[in-house]
């Protein structure tokens, strides 16, 4: 188990935050982590600039409809990323490997299918105490790094459609 809080972020300083639109969909189960990283994802967006009206918020049941969410949320062209928040905890069955492989496949078909960034956020975590120390306790917040994932993701790709290295490289 990581022992540093991992979720300390340089500001993005991007550039027009403002134009900037990000859906987010969470999972209502285990919100007493779900909500927490929520939280942290908006907490982020806001301070880097992007609009509270350009931030849409939508929950699901649970982990396994995050995939069918956020492909919905990409195939509309109408956001910049799509930000996927859950929190999945191994129980005494098989069904945790198979939640996690499900959710985990279907973010990555978001990004490879569509052309909007989609960010993973989901806990996979052998204990509740881990999920509480990683989405807003002593290990920091995996919104927060969600949040500064998605602006990093749609920089790259504003980079890619102006045929520029986002850092610097290649001018």
């Amino acid at each position: 188990m990581a022992s540093v809080n991992l979720s300390d972020y340089k500001p993005i300083n991007i550039a027009n935050a403002e134009e900037i639109s990000v859906g987010i969909v969470f999972s209502v189960w285990n919100s007493f982590a779900t909500h927490g990283m929520r939280d942290g994802a908006v907490g982020v967006l806001t301070k880097e600039g992007i609009l509270k009206e350009n931030i849409k918020i939508f929950e699901v049941p649970g982990a396994f409809e995050l995939s069918y969410a956020a492909m919905q949320l990409c195939k509309t062209g109408k956001f910049d990323a799509v930000i996927a928040i859950g929190c999945v905890i191994r129980g005494e069955t098989p069904h945790f490997d198979y939640v996690c492989s499900a959710v985990a496949q279907g973010i990555k078909d978001c990004n490879i299918l569509t052309e909007t960034p989609a960010i993973f956020c989901v806990l996979t975590d052998d204990t509740k105490e881990q999920s509480i120390a990683r989405s807003g306790g002593t290990l920091g917040n995996k919104g927060v790094e969600a949040a500064a994932t998605a602006l990093q993701m749609v920089e790259f790709r504003r980079a890619v459609r102006l045929k520029e290295s986002p850092i610097g490289f290649g001018k």
